[in-house]
């Protein structure tokens, strides 16, 4: 019998895990038909170029409350006892899936709906994120960190694997379906999240808000490693990103219609998902920022490739190489970050990666879809790729750091520190 994972045997990451794979499953099936409706609404009156540009602005939209929020909650998440932060933003989204059912059911929903809720679930995305991201470190010792956040990274896979299948076919099945068991796995998320006990916290702040804040970033600029991980991701993403896209792909370019959008979106969670357990079981070792940035690159290779193809099974291939190349990009920034960032700071460190990635993401929408207005959608994805791998050599240049950091173990180390601790930085 396989062994159980040590992360597991703690029960408070098993419902911090849980609470996470419900929470990922219900965002990512209103992700694939919020995205679906836009652009089917918008085509019935619109070319497909206008009609992607209107799922670039659906990106942000969700941007702005990230952008004006994400660096004050993460001050918040450094004061406040992060396990309420968590709920209160699940909450929020179980409202924003209820009132979309309730639109659907009663044949109201347009537009302007998809883009005022889609703007809430960035207000909820700016609470959640840091706070998330900061409680879950506190809930292991430190050894076994690597291994936790392999595992969160499954739960997230997993969840994004089934997440958009299910909602194109419930979709199909009644429009109104997804947005109701949204609703559910929300309420059920939010009792996972009560069932996590008290943690510890850092000592409270004697500096001002604004001092606090400016202390944050002051750390991430300052820390050549956590500075170069996270704007690699910031701006490989933000060019590379190509599944803003999948809805024209899916009607316009694959004629697979919604069902064939689901396997789509769910492709790269599914290559991701893969590499994430291999990782659980067997984490790197050394060569930790060479294999980031090979990585990194995979990861615009798979985007021009997917951008260029026009056959369903190899641009399913792509998107799970894609995926993978991600994930494990993604599990080597995200332990430098935790491991090289005491706790005091991980919530505001935490709000500025997490600023950081919804820049990539949503403004990565945003750029997709005004790209595609000008040039067409096929050029957009292909342009990002071309783009993701030459950010991909620069940063290998700009961050010799980065580039030669051989393991997870901060310099000068001798010995596991506890997730609970309040180290001094590392670097």
């Amino acid at each position: 019998m396989p062994a159980i994972p040590a992360p597991f045997l703690i029960a408070d990451f098993r419902a911090f895990w849980a609470s996470r794979f419900m929470a990922t499953i219900a965002s990512m099936m209103l992700v694939i038909v919020i995205g679906w409706q836009v652009y089917d609404i918008a085509r019935q009156t619109m070319a497909p170029r206008d009609a992607a540009f209107l799922l670039g602005m659906v990106g942000l939209v969700q941007f702005v409350p990230v952008f004006s929020l994400t660096l004050v909650v993460g001050v918040i998440a450094d004061r406040v006892d992060r396990r309420h932060i968590a709920r209160a933003a699940v909450g929020l989204q179980l409202v924003c899936a209820a009132v979309l059912g309730w639109l659907v059911l009663h044949k109201q929903v347009t537009i302007d709906a998809l883009f005022i809720v889609a703007f809430l679930f960035g207000v909820a995305r700016a609470f959640s994120g840091p706070s998330m991201s900061a409680l879950a470190p506190t809930l292991v010792p430190r050894e076994i960190l690597p291994s936790a956040i392999a595992l969160n990274s499954i739960s997230w896979q997993a969840g994004a694997v089934a997440g958009p299948p299910l909602g194109a076919f419930l979709y199909a099945a009644g429009p109104a379906i997804p947005y109701l068991l949204a609703t559910g796995l929300y309420a059920a998320t939010v009792l996972a999240l009560f069932r996590i006990g008290p943690v510890p916290r850092p000592a409270p702040s004697l500096l001002s808000p604004w001092r606090s804040l400016t202390e944050g970033l002051g750390y991430v600029r300052y820390n050549r490693i956590v500075l170069g991980a996270i704007s690699l991701d910031l701006f490989a993403v933000l060019l590379g990103g190509a599944t803003a896209m999948l809805p024209v792909y899916a009607r316009d370019v694959l004629h697979v219609g919604v069902e064939g959008l689901g396997p789509l979106r769910a492709a790269p969670a599914l290559g991701a998902a893969l590499t994430a357990l291999v990782l659980a079981v067997r984490p790197l070792g050394r060569n930790v920022g060479p294999v980031m940035f090979v990585c990194v690159a995979l990861f615009g290779l798979a985007t021009i490739v997917f951008g260029l193809s026009t056959n369903l099974g190899l641009s399913l291939a792509a998107l799970v190489v894609l995926g993978a190349a991600d994930m494990i990009s993604m599990y080597v920034r995200a332990s430098l970050i935790q491991l090289h960032t005491p706790d005091a700071m991980r919530g505001r460190v935490s709000s500025v990666s997490m600023l950081f990635v919804s820049a990539s993401n949503e403004l990565g929408e945003f750029e997709s879809g005004v790209t595609a207005a000008w040039f067409g959608p096929v050029e957009a994805v292909v342009a990002g790729g071309i783009g993701a791998v030459i950010i991909t050599f620069l940063w290998a240049w700009g961050f010799p750091e980065l580039r030669r950091a051989d393991s997870f173990s901060a310099p000068g180390e001798t010995g596991a520190i506890r997730g609970d601790e309040n180290p001094s930085p590392a670097i």
